[in-house]
């Protein structure tokens, strides 16, 4: 601890001062370790911008690339979209189909007959069987009816039952009861287990409804009722409105309708992501290579704090623009990683699974920039490539994602996506991530490194300022004694 410190009063000099220009001189040391520390940190952030360069390509690819119903897509359209609508995957024939409509599905609905009179009085349970429109049954639900529970509470209760799959409400202004069921189908039926339940639903208002334990639908209802139409000429029925076919998914909308569904190859999205995926690489590859490049300013060193304040604000974010340009400039991880990258796009991709004549990217129209100063800069010819995708999409997609043992026999998304992988790891041991410790990394070993040499100079300077300061304090005591001591003799003379 500081011991009392005495400035200049006996001398007359500015110890403060003169303090602070001898620790200035000191300190020279820690401001270099200080400015070293800025320069890791500046140089790991611009690592780490790399990295996420890498990984939104790396997840792109996967998003678009990799995936064969995000590249082959079919085209389908209908003659009349009131009447049917289709979806289809990508390997569904491209083929045309007629599709007429006799009749939708249906849901049954059921509605009471009377104004209901239900009140409960005691706890009951309700034992349902409801078979649903495809033929399957729920079986012994069990639903417990309390003794306070309203008309409302008990249709809320058969609601919000989900496997019976129904939707029951009161109407206020008939009194009557309506319960329809979610599904569709001819099946569909609700069968009363045990006399409590019958009676329960003859209170509902559903008292001339009842048929061997069984629910009619009641004058005002509807039976559920299948689909049928006919496809090609081939008369056929289903439970529902929407049923999939040899990998077409049809929806039907109107009875007594009909429309022809035709499938081609979308052609315009493979397109499309293929010429985004040449555009994200090169927007990548523009961004890494501008770093690679960048000027180093040596004589640019971060400032200190005494620094920034004696500059404007643009005068400091002009020189620090400079002293962090060119900190990863000719990066061998980077530029290692660039190159194998080219390399993955250069190199033909061979094995069973890939047809000859797509074998590789000039093939379908892209190729390398003959320009040296765009570095590996991929070139679309849009036309080729629409061409080729028209020919044989699969063929296409196979370039890009076949899968294989070694280099050679992985399609080009899947050997960039292990290059990215791997370059992504080697720039991580050296910058580290947000989740890594400083030990964790190299450049954070620095870190920790020059942190620990920056406290213990800083003690260093502590003591050394302390020096200082008992020096000057010792040499005002001694002066101030001696004025003492001369103004003693003067006034024994005097």
């Amino acid at each position: 601890m500081a011991g009392l410190r005495i400035g200049g009063l006996a001398s007359g000099m500015d110890t403060d001062s003169i303090v602070f220009e001898l620790m200035k001189a000191e300190r020279l040391p820690l401001n270099k370790l200080t400015q070293n520390k800025q320069l890791l940190e500046w140089q790991r952030d611009d690592y780490r911008e790399m990295n996420k360069l890498l990984q939104d390509f790396d997840k792109f690819i996967f998003d678009n690339m990799t995936l064969q119903s995000n590249l082959i897509k079919k085209k389908v359209t209908s003659s009349d979209t009131s009447a049917v609508t289709a979806t289809a995957n990508s390997s569904a024939a491209n083929i045309n189909t007629k599709i007429s409509v006799t009749q939708t599905a249906k849901s049954a609905t059921w509605i009471s007959t009377k104004e209901t009179t239900f009140m409960s009085g005691a706890q009951s349970t309700l034992n349902l069987m409801v078979t649903n429109g495809d033929g399957t049954t729920t079986d012994n639900i069990e639903l417990v009816i309390e003794a306070i529970d309203t008309v409302d509470d008990v249709l809320s209760k058969l609601s919000k039952k989900t496997e019976l799959g129904i939707s029951a409400f009161r109407d206020s202004e008939t009194g009557k009861v309506v319960m329809t069921k979610k599904d569709t189908g001819e099946n569909t039926s609700i069968k009363l287990n045990d006399e409590v339940t019958a009676s329960v639903f003859r209170s509902l208002g559903f008292e001339d409804a009842l048929a061997e334990n069984e629910l009619n639908v009641g004058a005002e209802g509807s039976k559920g009722q299948n689909a049928k139409f006919s496809i090609n000429g081939l008369s056929t029925s289903r439970t529902t409105n929407t049923f999939t076919i040899d990998n077409v998914t049809y929806t039907l909308h109107k009875e007594n309708s009909e429309a022809t569904i035709a499938l081609s190859n979308d052609t315009d999205n493979m397109v499309d992501k293929i010429v985004q995926f040449v555009n994200k690489y090169n927007e990548m590859l523009e961004k890494i290579n501008g770093k690679l490049t960048e000027e180093r300013y040596r004589s640019y060193q971060p400032l200190s704090t005494e620094e920034q304040e004696s500059m404007t604000e643009k005068q400091v974010e002009q020189w620090e623009e400079r002293a962090k340009s060119g900190l990863i400039k000719n990066d061998s991880i980077l530029s290692s990683g660039l190159s194998k990258m080219r390399n993955d796009f250069y190199s033909p991709v061979s094995g069973t699974a890939v047809n000859s004549d797509y074998s590789q990217l000039t093939q379908i129209g892209i190729k390398t920039s003959s320009n040296y100063l765009e570095k590996g800069k991929l070139i679309i010819d849009e036309a080729k490539l629409r061409e080729a995708v028209e020919k044989d999409p699969l063929a296409v997609f196979q370039l890009f994602n076949a899968s294989g043992t070694t280099t050679e026999e992985k399609g080009i998304a899947r050997r960039v996506r292990d290059t990215i992988s791997g370059t992504i790891k080697n720039i991580e041991q050296k910058a580290g991530k947000a989740t890594f410790t400083n030990q964790q990394y190299m450049i954070g070993r620095n870190l920790t490194n020059i942190n620990t040499q920056i406290d213990r100079f800083e003690d260093r300077l502590t003591k050394i300022e302390d020096r200082y300061w008992r020096q000057f304090t010792a040499m005002e005591k001694a002066i101030q004694q001696s004025n003492s001591q001369m103004s003693y003799l003067m006034q024994s003379f005097a």
